[in-house]
């Protein structure tokens, strides 16, 4: 039975400013999971000498966490269909923030991994709750809420790696880093449970407040047809290779081109000043074909990311580039697959379709540092960044080739 009685369901709409106050909340609490989830790739040098981990052992551990956000999509989604979802934000939040502060605590690869994976969950649990509450509250203009979403996660993915390379240079300690991250979940957690309001984050599907007319009657009443199957397909191209983007971009730089840790770090928070893409992204996606734009940040990233690991060398084309990464990937690609997701389901299976994407998207991931490496210690950083990073896009881009446009709910006009 429902922890949460039908009462108490928010079915009333907060007002204009209060609504914009509530997004910006949730958004903040996101741009801390993102904060949280690349501060360890930067730090992952110094990890490796201190712990003398080998190049796999360390790109499995910067991206091992992707496992635990993988894990937590389907039940967290699940969850969310019974429970309140201002619950599963602060509990996700709890989760990572607690277990960032232990991983600098970790004495071996094995205990350290597992509270990677651990703190993944957290952020899952969050992650999915999150993009589920602005995408039901904001569904007449979905692609655009869940853009403003990744703005946040931009500006924490810009953040994350610049302050922590200050504190890493400042102290020469990388625990220092994650211990401040994960104060600073705790405290953003807080806030959250204060302020955050029921009629924001509990608020019904648009059912409740009156169906979108242009919505068609050949979306299949349930979760698993073709065009979900190809988002899914979508979600795990994305995190095959951008979180092997990701996961060793830090050390390529470090090893390969020879950055010292702070200009490593500005060329690696490019990625997340890239994301901040997502509101034109999702203004766009509300407004134009969907399917093209997908299509068109698939081959952008695939180039992109050629010329990142064969061609530029210069830190200015490393900087630039490393914008164009983040854009591509996380501004358009991945917003437009999560609200393609929300839109190809009815309004009773937005959350577990939610869910999906998380899965789909980190389960995969969670290998993408340990295949990198894997791959480039046989072929060298170049041909595996053309592998992984480039090649392998050609699988979701000839599944949206198939995706039916005449199977989504599309976007009312207001």
């Amino acid at each position: 039975m429902s922890k949460f009685s039908e009462r108490d369901v928010a079915t009333g709409r907060l007002s204009p400013q209060s609504a914009l106050a509530m997004l910006i909340i949730v958004g903040l609490c996101y741009m801390i999971n993102a904060m949280d989830r690349i501060v360890f790739s930067i730090l992952l040098p110094n990890v490796t000498r201190d712990y003398g981990f080998s190049l796999e052992q360390g790109g499995l551990l910067a991206t091992v966490f992707t496992l635990g956000l993988g894990l937590s999509g389907v039940p967290t989604g699940l969850a969310m269909d019974r429970l309140s979802r201002k619950a599963v934000i602060l509990l996700g939040m709890l989760i990572y923030s607690v277990l960032t502060i232990a991983t600098a605590l970790a004495s071996n690869f094995y205990d350290m991994a597992g509270y990677r994976v651990l703190s993944g969950l957290g952020e899952g649990m969050q992650n999915a709750a999150a993009f589920t509450v602005v995408g039901v509250y904001f569904y007449r203009s979905r692609a655009l809420a869940i853009g403003s979403m990744n703005f946040a996660y931009g500006l924490g993915s810009f953040i994350g790696p610049v302050l922590a390379a200050q504190i890493l240079s400042m102290t020469s300690d990388w625990r220092i880093p994650l211990v401040t991250y994960g104060l600073l979940g705790l405290a953003m957690m807080l806030v959250a449970w204060l302020v955050l309001s029921r009629l924001f984050t509990e608020q019904k599907a648009e059912t409740a407040v009156g169906a979108d007319p242009s919505s068609p009657p050949a979306i299949p009443n349930g979760l698993l047809h073709r065009n979900v199957v190809i988002c899914c397909i979508c979600a795990t191209g994305l995190g095959v290779a951008v979180y092997g983007y990701i996961g060793l971009y830090p050390t390529f730089l470090r090893t390969a081109l020879q950055f010292d840790v702070r200009t490593a770090g500005l060329a690696a928070s490019m990625f997340g000043l890239g994301a901040l893409m997502g509101i034109p992204a999702g203004w766009l996606a509300d407004r134009f074909d969907q399917i093209v734009i997908n299509l068109v940040a698939i081959a952008v990233l695939a180039v992109n990311a050629y010329l990142l690991f064969n061609i530029v060398t210069s830190p200015t084309w490393q900087v630039l580039l490393s914008f164009v990464q983040g854009s591509a990937a996380s501004g358009f690609f991945f917003v437009n697959t999560y609200a393609l997701m929300q839109r190809s389901v009815r309004p009773d299976f937005v959350g577990r379709a939610t869910g999906l994407v998380v899965t789909f998207l980190y389960i995969p991931a969670s290998l993408a540092g340990y295949v990198f490496a894997t791959l480039k210690g046989e072929y060298g950083w170049g041909d595996a960044a053309t592998l992984q990073l480039s090649i392998s896009l050609t699988v979701p881009f000839m599944a949206m080739l198939f995706f039916d446009r005449n199977a989504i709910r599309r976007p009312r006009r207001i």
